[in-house]
């Protein structure tokens, strides 16, 4: 509500008499000039209203706001449980997929040495049957050659003694200036050569 000052002076003055100047209101009221909580006539009137005030206040928070509270923290206390269930579960399933993963991985590790053990097997045995293949394609070219060489080692002593008696009887006549017969150049050649 509001007061005018007019009314609020005039008030006043009813009341006590005096009027204070700056705030229009009187110098000493019931109280006789001291703050009223510490008044010590309000003592008792006092702990009456802390005490209602207080069993009010402490009924509010026992019906009202610890039940929502606990309920509260109930739900959260379900939840975290829930959430460590869960998280425990799926640990599991994890370390199972990683079990799994990891046996697989063995597995294929497994298979892997045995195709690259069966590949350097297969090669191995290739190669061989490439160098058996060319070892006798070798020999045979070796044993042919060696026969082409027979040949012209028998074809080359058999000109050798022919070469000898010409050459021979070459020499016979230049040194001495006679002419040898070829059956006496022939006959010395083939008693050189055994």
């Amino acid at each position: 509500m509001f007061v005018a000052p007019a009314f609020a002076q005039e008030a006043a003055e009813n009341a006590t008499g005096e009027i204070h100047t700056e705030t229009g209101v009187a110098e000493e009221g019931a109280h006789g000039g001291t703050f009223p909580p510490f008044d010590s006539s309000t003592y008792p009137s006092q702990i009456l209203w802390l005490a209602i005030t207080f069993g009010l206040f402490y009924l509010f928070l026992k019906r009202v706001v610890l039940p929502r509270i606990g309920s509260t923290l109930e739900v959260r206390h379900d939840r975290i449980a829930s959430d460590l269930d869960q998280a425990s579960r799926l640990k599991e399933e994890a370390d199972a997929a990683v079990a799994a993963y990891e046996q697989e991985l063995a597995e294929a590790r497994r298979k892997s040495a045995a195709i690259a053990q069966e590949a350097r097997d297969k090669a191995k045995a290739e190669a061989e049957a490439e160098r058996a293949s060319i070892t006798k394609a070798l020999e045979a070219k070796l044993a042919e050659a060696e026969t082409h060489i027979e040949e012209i080692k028998r074809k080359a002593l058999a000109d050798v003694d022919s070469i000898a008696e010409e050459t021979a009887a070459e020499i016979v006549q230049q040194l001495t200036g006679n002419q040898v017969s070829k059956e006496t150049v022939t006959a010395a050649v083939k008693a050189v050569s055994q």
